[in-house]
């Protein structure tokens, strides 16, 4: 295919992630079996008991050091031989990143980063990665840094910006993800009409209240992305 290159918006989710051993929060097993919300993922957790917020969030950041991308994470950096490929991520983690994604947009935060409470545009790097965010770390407010993360009751200031990357693609991808965790849920519904959409989870066939056009593929990420990846870079030659 020659001259313009089609736009493809991948909407990424927990599923990707937990192929690379990166524990999901809503499965049997997951984050919140063992947490509750309220007590590590509120602004009101971080203003009772910041150690324990800090601390856990401390904890998915060295989760997160050890894994490594996986085949689902590296055939979308494929696509980007023939496509103008934006993603659109509710994880927290880096892999897309690390796996050579370049225009990767975080919705939910970013666990390598803190941020200032008191000024939200004072966001930092943490250093060094491998000690996390540490107590006694504080803004030039002398108020202590946070994670670089939506919490649950909080804005998810870039839902716009995502919204317009949907709203301009050509085809859009949703992988790995429930399709409960709102407004990311929502962004599907930006999509052209005239714009297919595909829909690779195990689950996806479960999905209730999808468009007619979109294109379900039950698999894992692992398995799904990677196929559905070769069919598309067939179709661009």
């Amino acid at each position: 295919m020659e001259g313009k290159r089609l736009k493809i918006a991948v909407l990424s989710g927990a599923g990707i992630s937990a192929e690379s051993g990166i524990q999901t929060f809503r499965d049997s097993d997951g984050l919140w079996e063992n947490y509750r919300v309220e007590d590590v993922c509120t602004p009101e957790a971080l203003e009772r008991n910041p150690e324990l917020v800090i601390g856990f969030y401390n904890q998915r950041l060295a989760q997160v050091l050890k894994a490594q991308p996986n085949s689902a994470h590296r055939a979308l950096v494929r696509l980007e031989e023939k496509y103008e490929v934006d993603i659109i991520t509710q994880n927290i983690d880096d892999l897309h990143e690390r796996a050579g994604s370049t225009r990767v947009l975080h919705l939910h935060g970013d666990i390598r980063k803190k941020r200032s409470q008191a000024d939200p545009l004072d966001i930092r790097d943490i250093e060094p990665l491998a000690q996390g965010i540490r107590m006694g770390d504080l803004d030039r407010f002398g108020m202590q840094y946070r994670p670089h993360i939506v919490f649950f009751g909080e804005a998810v200031p870039n839902i716009e910006p995502a919204s317009r990357l949907v709203e301009a693609a050509d085809i859009v991808v949703i992988i790995g993800t429930s399709l409960q965790v709102y407004p990311a849920a929502g962004l599907m519904y930006y999509a052209a009409p005239d714009a297919p959409i595909y829909y690779i989870d195990p689950k996806a066939d479960e999905a209730k209240g999808l468009d007619k056009r979109v294109v379900c593929i039950a698999e894992k990420a692992g398995k799904g992305v990677p196929e559905w990846v070769d069919r598309m870079l067939d179709s661009a030659r």
